[in-house]
Formats: C-alpha cells, sequence, structure tokens
C-alpha cells in the first residue's frame, strides 16, 4: 500500500513538474494597447524634438547666410551723408591726412555715394563659391546629425525590446522556479524528496527574483536612454511594437554596400564640400596680386554755403588698385590656402578608407547577428529537450537535484539568448544602414 501511494505520488507529481518546466509562457505582448509606439513615430518625434538635430539645422541656416555676405562684394554699396560746419579761421585749410588740401566753408549739405566694383578679376566670385561649398558642407553635417538621431532612436528602441524579452522570460523562469519549489515542499512533506532538493530549489528561486529585479532595471534604464534620444525629458512609458527582422533583410555581401556609402554618406559629402570649399578659398587668395577696379559717384545739395562754395555737387571717378609690394603677405596667405586645400584632399581620402572600414564591419557584425538567430534557435530547442531528459531523470531517481538544477539554468540562459538575438541583429542592421548613409 505505501509503495502503491509512493509510484501515484511520484507519478503525478513527476509529470506536473515536467509539463510545468518544459512549458513556454509566451512573452506578453508589447503592441497590445492603443497607446502603442512605432518605431516610425518614435524616429519622427526625435526628428522633431532632439536638440542636436535643431541645432545642426540652425548652424546649416546660418551659414547660408556667409554666401550672401561674400556676394555683397559683387553689388553696389550706396551711402547718405549730411554734414554742416561753421569756419572759425577763415584762413584754416586741411593738410593732413587722407584728404586732399581743400579750404574750409561755411555749409550745410547732404547727398549720396556710390561704389562699384568692376573686377577684382574673378576673387569675390571665387570667396563666394567658397562659401557655397562651405554652406554645402555644413548642411551635410545637419544631414549626418539627422542619421545619428535616427540610429541613436533605433538603437535605444530595439534595446528597450532586448531588455523586455529578458524581462519575460526571468519572470517565467521565477514562476515556473516558484510552482517546482511548492511541489517539492509537498514531496518533502511526504517524505518523496529531501530537504537538500527544497535548498537547491530555493536557491533557484531567489537567483531567479534577482534576475527579474536586474532586468526591471535594464527595462528603466533602457527607456530613459530612448527619451533622451527623442529628446523627450520624461521616460517613455507607452509600450513598444515589436518589429520583425525579416522586414530588415541583410545585403548578401559587403561590397554593395560600399557604393551606397561612398555616395551617400553624409560625412563624406561633407567632407568633399569642405576639400572646394578650401581648393575655392586657395584660388581666391591666389588673385590677392591682380588690381581692382571701382567706380565711383557722388552728388548732393548745399541749400546753405559761402560765396566759396557753388549750391550742388555732383562727381564720377574710378579707382584702380594695383598692389606692388606688402612685405610677402600675399605670397604668404597664397602658399598657407594651397597647403590646407591639399591637407583636405588628403582627410578625404582617409575618410573614405574609413567609411569603407565601417561599412565592412558593420556587415560582418549583422551577419554574425544573423546567423545567430538560427543558432539561438537550436540552442533553445536542445536545451529544452536536455532539460525534459534530466527532468525525467530526476523524477526516475536517477539523477540529482544538482544536474536537473544545471538543466534549468542552461535553459533560461538559452532562452534569454534567443531573446536578445532578434533585437541584437536589429541594432546592427541600423548601424550597417547608417554605415552606408540609408538613414539619412
Amino acid at each position: 500500500m505505501a509503495k502503491g501511494r509512493l509510484f501515484y505520488l511520484s507519478t503525478l507529481i513527476g509529470a506536473s513538474l515536467s509539463a510545468t518546466m518544459m512549458a513556454q509562457v509566451p512573452a506578453p505582448s508589447r503592441n497590445s494597447t492603443n497607446t502603442a509606439l512605432t518605431l516610425d513615430q518614435a524616429e519622427s518625434l526625435a526628428l522633431t524634438n532632439q536638440p542636436r538635430l535643431l541645432a545642426a539645422q540652425l548652424r546649416s541656416r546660418a551659414a547660408a547666410e556667409r554666401i550672401r555676405e561674400a556676394r555683397a562684394g559683387l553689388l553696389p554699396t550706396a551711402s547718405f551723408d549730411v554734414t554742416g560746419a561753421e569756419v572759425v579761421d577763415t584762413e584754416t585749410a586741411t593738410a593732413a591726412g587722407n584728404l586732399t588740401t581743400s579750404s574750409l566753408s561755411d555749409r550745410f549739405a547732404y547727398g549720396g555715394n556710390l561704389s562699384q566694383l568692376v573686377t577684382d578679376f574673378g576673387r569675390t566670385h571665387a570667396l563666394v563659391a567658397s562659401e557655397r561649398a562651405s554652406s554645402e558642407a555644413q548642411a551635410d553635417r545637419a544631414t549626418l546629425t539627422r542619421a545619428q538621431v535616427r540610429l541613436h532612436v533605433r538603437e535605444a528602441y530595439y534595446s528597450v525590446l532586448g531588455e523586455e524579452s529578458v524581462l519575460h522570460v526571468a519572470q517565467a523562469a521565477l514562476t515556473n522556479r516558484q510552482l517546482v519549489l511548492r511541489q517539492l515542499n509537498v514531496l518533502e512533506q511526504n517524505q518523496l524528496r529531501s530537504t537538500l532538493d527544497v535548498n537547491f530549489a530555493a536557491v533557484l528561486v531567489s537567483q531567479a527574483k534577482l534576475a527579474v529585479v536586474q532586468a526591471q532595471s535594464e527595462v528603466s534604464q533602457a527607456r530613459v536612454k530612448l527619451a533622451t534620444a527623442m529628446g523627450e525629458s520624461q521616460p517613455i512609458a507607452a509600450a513598444l511594437v515589436d518589429v520583425d527582422p525579416n522586414t530588415e533583410p541583410l545585403p548578401p555581401g559587403s561590397e554593395d554596400p560600399q557604393g551606397q556609402a561612398q555616395l551617400q554618406r553624409a560625412d563624406l559629402s561633407a567632407a568633399k564640400a569642405e576639400q572646394k570649399e578650401a581648393e575655392q578659398y586657395a584660388t581666391a587668395e591666389k588673385r590677392l596680386t591682380l588690381p581692382t577696379l571701382k567706380v565711383l559717384a557722388a552728388a548732393g545739395d548745399i541749400p546753405y554755403h559761402d560765396h566759396t562754395l557753388h549750391s550742388s555737387y555732383a562727381a564720377a571717378a574710378f579707382n584702380l588698385d594695383i598692389p606692388v609690394f606688402n612685405g610677402g603677405l600675399f605670397s604668404a596667405r597664397r602658399a598657407q590656402a594651397e597647403l590646407l586645400a591639399n591637407a583636405r584632399s588628403e582627410d578625404t581620402k582617409e575618410l573614405s578608407l574609413e567609411v569603407s572600414e565601417q561599412v565592412r564591419d558593420a556587415w560582418y557584425r549583422a551577419n554574425e547577428a544573423f546567423q545567430s538567430l538560427d543558432v539561438s534557435s537550436q540552442l533553445v530547442a536542445q536545451a529544452r529537450e536536455a532539460l525534459r531528459l534530466a527532468q525525467d531523470r530526476y523524477d526516475a531517481g536517477l539523477g540529482s537535484i544538482v544536474e536537473l538544477n544545471e538543466a534549468q539554468l542552461n535553459e533560461t540562459s538559452a532562452e534569454i539568448n534567443s531573446a536578445s538575438a532578434v533585437d541584437t541583429y536589429l541594432s546592427r542592421r541600423a548601424e550597417l544602414d547608417f554605415a552606408t548613409g540609408q538613414l539619412n
């Protein structure tokens, strides 16, 4: 009778343990509420609110104004003057400074002056082209910042999904281990299992509780980082919508993304624009030694004056400025500008090499994560099967609680790796998209 009761309890509780520990607790859906946040919505909010991007756009607009500043040298300059004078000493005349020698007269006069550059042999045009290239470089920098903002949002978004997946696994493991502990307590009370088995199960429950606490903390930290990436001051509380990795296929090789990166990378485009800016500025500095021709005109009225003046005046003139010698200033400026332009050219080549390296590295990392998807799934299946066999051995009295606990730990670890593998791949796929310039 006692043997029959023992066999009945062992069979019943052993089957219950196996069913409980092998059952897969489905992860709660992360897009089950109407307030769920999608990745596109997160990126849209970031592009609207992120101060870093807004500052880059303002700098781009400010750089565009420098084109107008340089172009102003090609347009006429006009001014209006009003002058009044009363001569104290009628014998006084100006004789020093830049003014020509002339008599001073009592007068009140007003008039306008006009100055127009005729030619400086293309120097101002080269300065305008240099500023235009500088503006293009700043616009590319703003585009690069936009891509960086999108990358940071995606990484933070996928990080939240990954940490929540780990939390779901930890919670499921805690639930299963608590149930196992309760069942072992029943077996121990009926003298079917030893106190050692119960103690081992209690240790696993404590470990599972600690894992849940750590996972909850990681989720909270990841949501704070997502809020920062989106330009929000408060942590994101909305549920996040899962992303299917099949919607982000990996290119078959690392060579195809190379061409995309060389054409689309915003920082490489900015470097090329800065190289053009330096070359145009060097051209402008080279033309410093050429003459500058201007025409000038002045006209006005003198409603009050003494007998030495007429009631109005008008004049026109030209001025040809021919540089002769200035201590080597212009030649030094030209040499400096040419050397800087050559340095910018080498910087562009170096950046091109770095972009190629970044693309290859990003592709290999993404490919590793992609291949890990199948491996992690196989690992989960193998760990579940090992746990099932360990449970059967334990129920049959052939295995120890240590062997069973190790199988439980391996199964939980495999579940966690599988849960985070998808989000790891998505994060690395986002890094590849950034490296190739697709996040512009």
